[in-house]
């Protein structure tokens, strides 16, 4: 039973304890302007909003639609899970105009990845939105992960460690608080935890030497928020995933490793924890375990979802299920971070931009040309490969895109190789019979093959073999992560599918 202040009335505790359960709630919507019921919500307490692709058509209509978040709670926190490269929000309908995670990795300087960073943060600044869910501090050591790949700067423990610090840096140099995810790391996993629970069974000394030293670092360079990751590690708990574990969140993330920001979940409409607990259980079991801040919106985005939520807490507190007291401070700490983010945009003055979304020499393209990794065969001819062959064929070999990245996000080379190279034609196959296709597609035109992951995809690997057998003189770009050896007359590794890296190979492949 709670015991009431003197002079607190049962109505007043109810009206906080019903504050505070909206507070810890980062719900999305439908919609490219805020509805009716999320700025009532944000009248009542809540005090986050999560924005996806489908919430944003132009960099004006994004600011307009911020504004008028503001105009309502003024201190709102406004996130967005704008990783660059695959993973983009902001331009979800183009491309990024920033290479990703493993793009920056294979160049390996990290005052370029603080820059990337900054320039990013300052166009979210720009357009009101004050928390990124970014950066992944994964260290990728399974090639054959089907969710991390290119979002991490690599399977470097060391080399991830140094990107994650820099990255933090960058970003909240712009006063756009980081979110530092997925703890207590993703990158060993097989499963896409939007399906399914996955399991890492790494050793507790692997995991301290390996998954936990890119969290030190993005915690020692004051990442303002953490992400849990909805995945089962044996070695710190072996019967709750990390979002709901109290070992992991409490007593690792917050007593072990000192860490005293924000806790965020990955999204609890993913079926790892929806599948299994269900969000109104895993969520009030993600804040009794540690986590300050639920965050469901990527598939569920209403009303309803929010009041459940809401009540689903209250009750659990009046049930004794969950400690007032927690509930408290994971509301605190969330209203703690939405006065550091309005205090922020008030001190941190506007940046000038770094380049523009096309313009020559801007930071995002010159990341992208210096990721690249281009191999030739001995039987390469530069002439061969640009404009002079004539207009070439762009045969894409395309995998179902994970639910992190989206299928909504153009990728590839041919629109930027059509705009060097009037007349590139392009076409998309996959399964058995891809090879086979784009040979006929082709014709007699150069041929372009275009991959993702090829390591991961039989398939794909076939189809390289059949088209390589006979046409020894196509280009090969892969824009996933480089595991495969590289074949063709030319091998353009872009390490990621941003529309800069497409730009970036789309020049090499036209000779410039």
């Amino acid at each position: 039973m709670t015991t009431l202040a003197s002079g607190t009335t049962a109505s007043h505790a109810q009206d906080r304890l019903t504050r505070d359960a909206l507070a810890v709630l980062q719900p999305g919507f439908t919609g490219t302007s805020a509805p009716d019921w999320l700025l009532r919500r944000l009248d009542e307490g809540l005090t986050s909003v999560g924005l996806f692709g489908r919430n944003i058509a132009s960099a004006e209509q994004l600011s307009a639609l911020t504004v008028r978040l503001r105009a309502e709670r003024g201190d709102v926190l406004v996130a967005i899970d704008e990783e660059g490269g695959d993973v983009t929000r902001l331009e979800v309908g183009a491309g990024s105009s920033f290479p990703g995670n493993h793009a920056l990795g294979a160049v390996d300087d990290v005052t370029l990845t603080r820059d990337v960073a900054a320039e990013l943060g300052r166009r979210l600044a720009a357009c009101g939105v004050n928390l990124n869910w970014a950066p992944s501090a994964d260290v990728n050591s399974n090639p054959g992960n089907p969710v991390i790949g290119v979002r991490s700067f690599g399977a470097d423990t060391a080399l991830v460690a140094r990107h994650t610090a820099a990255y933090v840096t960058g970003l909240q140099s712009a006063g756009v608080a980081a979110c530092t995810k997925h703890f207590p790391g993703h990158g060993d996993t097989a499963v896409d935890s939007h399906h399914a629970l996955p399991r890492i069974d790494a050793s507790l000394a692997v995991l301290q030497e390996r998954e936990l030293v890119p969290f030190r670092a993005a915690i020692a360079a004051g990442s303002r928020a953490v992400m849990s990751a909805h995945i089962l590690v044996p070695a710190l708990d072996p019967d709750r995933p990390a979002t709901l574990s109290r070992r992991i969140l409490t007593g690792l993330l917050r007593e072990e490793l000192g860490y005293d920001g924000l806790i965020v979940t990955d999204g609890m409409e993913m079926r790892a924890i929806a599948g299994t607990y269900g969000i109104e259980r895993g969520s009030v079991l993600a804040i009794a375990a540690g986590a300050d801040a639920i965050c469901v919106g990527g598939g569920l985005a209403d009303d309803e979802t929010v009041l459940r939520l809401r009540d689903a807490l209250v009750s659990a507190v009046r049930a004794g299920e969950l400690a007032e007291e927690r509930l408290a401070d994971a509301a605190e700490r969330v209203r703690a971070l939405a006065r550091w983010t309005a205090d922020t945009a008030r001190s941190t003055p506007s940046a000038p931009e770094t380049g523009g979304r096309d313009t020559e020499g801007g930071v995002g393209l010159v990341a992208a040309r210096r990721a690249l990794t281009v191999t030739h065969s001995r039987t390469y001819t530069p002439a061969a490969s640009g404009a002079a062959a004539g207009a070439p064929f762009v045969a894409a070999f395309t995998p179902v895109a994970n639910i992190a990245v989206g299928d909504e996000t153009p990728w590839g080379v041919a629109a930027e190789l059509a705009r060097l190279v009037p007349g590139t034609e392009t076409g998309a196959f996959t399964g058995d019979a891809a090879g086979a296709d784009a040979l006929a597609a082709a014709g007699s035109r150069r041929v372009v093959a275009v991959v993702r992951d090829e390591h991961r995809h039989p398939w794909m690997s076939a189809a390289l073999d059949t088209l390589l057998a006979a046409r020894p003189d196509t280009v090969v770009v892969e824009m996933g992560v480089p595991q495969a050896p590289a074949r063709g007359a030319v091998h353009i590794a872009t390490h990621g599918a941003a529309r800069v890296c497409g730009k970036a190979a789309a020049e090499v492949i036209a000779g410039e």
